[in-house]
């Protein structure tokens, strides 16, 4: 089993709104909650954890101002103390105010995606029997700390910048190897690939397995016949043939070459260049052949010939290929019904609906969240964690991909 650097599981630095005002009204959402799958609640009280936890782990110092609806004051106190550039005009206050509402907006759908997708994956890890131990998190907590932090020193700044304690870094831990044997389990059949299936592949696909005739060439590329023949008789007197390239040929990308133009398969040139090519015998000067670019005089240095591969030879790439292929459908169909099946238990509280809400906008919306994000887990005590990219935003998974960990930069 590989594992991120640790600075992957715990770097918490995407900003996340909290919310200023009550949730649970108007469907099955508890008051006191922002979300509901199933029977288990996501409280208002994780969601303005990992606000301030997030929000530390963002800004320098681990200060931040947390964009408080309806007013944000503190938002607009802090964005009031950043200098203004020299020659534009210091916002005014209604502006920065309008600034901390997107951001807070912005702010609150990503960490809504995170909290359902997080209760999603660790109800399917326990309803597939899914489960870590104890010396598996320690031992793998050790290895990615050792790999991050140089000291003790500099990882307990890392706690203090990023508003974590170590109880939640050791959750995520657990949470990353609770997905890679979800992973491993969901595409464990799909590895499975037959002598049968082999055969048939390459029986239907043997042209990809084949290898046309390709020449190496030597090429002077003129813009006119006379230069091309003074060029040829140069040649023909003797004259070395990157001498001639230096000083007749237009084109600087062979040039710079001596004039070498290798492995040239048929098809690849200009239908008369082409022609010719594949017609000269090595080591015989020939042209000038002219084409929409010029004028050519080439020589047809070295010709290898047409192959096939075996069905032994392609049998590893073919039974690779399949194992990929089916593992990705394995993992596409997964998904798309892991997300259809719980989000039709999720519902979300007014003002907190996001695409994973079975009450909420659709996905690809302005409003909704871009489908197939990256369901990570909720630490235990009820505290749930916030996957990043480097850039400090929530990270998203292509559709069709179990969840994972994302990478992100490790400690100096």
């Amino acid at each position: 089993m590989t594992h991120a650097p640790i600075r992957s599981l715990c770097g918490l630095a995407a900003a996340i709104g909290a919310a200023a005002f009550s949730a649970g009204c108007g469907n099955d959402v508890p008051s006191g909650a922002v979300a509901k799958v199933g029977d288990a609640v996501i409280s208002q009280g994780d969601f303005d954890k990992w606000l301030k936890t997030a929000a530390s782990g963002q800004a320098q110092g681990g200060q931040a101002a947390v964009p408080e609806p309806p007013e944000f004051t503190e938002c607009i106190s802090a964005k009031q103390k950043i200098a203004t550039p020299a020659g534009q005009k210091k916002p005014s206050e209604s502006a920065l105010k309008k600034q901390c509402k997107t951001e807070y907006d912005t702010l609150k759908r990503e960490v809504m995606q995170f909290l359902i997708q997080s209760e999603w994956v660790q109800q399917e890890a326990e309803k597939q029997n899914v489960k870590v131990s104890d010396a598996e998190v320690k031992s793998s907590f050790a290895e990615q700390k050792k790999a991050s932090f140089p000291t003790d020193k500099a990882y307990q700044a890392f706690l203090k910048t990023s508003g974590m304690n170590e109880e939640d870094i050791l959750f995520r831990v657990k949470l990353q190897a609770i997905q890679e044997k979800l992973t491993q389990k969901v595409t464990k059949d799909a590895t499975k690939v037959s002598d049968e299936d082999v055969s048939e592949y390459y029986e239907k696909n043997k042209k990809r397995f084949a290898q046309p005739e390709r020449r190496d060439l030597r090429i002077v590329l003129t813009k006119s016949e006379a230069k091309a023949n003074e060029a040829k008789s140069a040649l023909d007197g003797g004259e070395k043939f990157t001498k001639v390239v230096k000083d007749y040929s237009i084109d600087e990308a062979s040039k710079a070459q001596g004039g070498k133009l290798p492995a040239v398969a048929k098809g690849q040139q200009e239908k008369a260049l082409d022609e010719a090519v594949f017609a000269a015998e090595r080591g015989t000067l020939e042209g000038p052949v002219k084409t929409q670019f010029g004028w050519y005089v080439f020589e047809v240095t070295k010709v290898s010939a047409a192959s096939q591969q075996s069905l032994e030879q392609a049998t590893e790439t073919i039974k690779n290929l399949l194992r990929s292929q089916r593992e990705q459908k394995a993992l596409d169909d997964f998904v798309k019904k892991f997300r259809a099946d719980y989000k039709s238990e999720t519902d979300c509280a007014d003002d907190y609906e996001v695409a994973e809400c079975k009450n909420g906008p659709s996905e690809g919306s302005d409003t909704g969240a871009a489908s197939g994000g990256s369901p990570q887990g909720q630490p235990q005590g009820g505290q749930q964690q916030v996957p990043v990219t480097p850039e400090g935003q929530p990270q998203q998974t292509p559709q069709g991909q179990v969840p994972q960990t994302p990478q992100t930069p490790q400690q100096p």
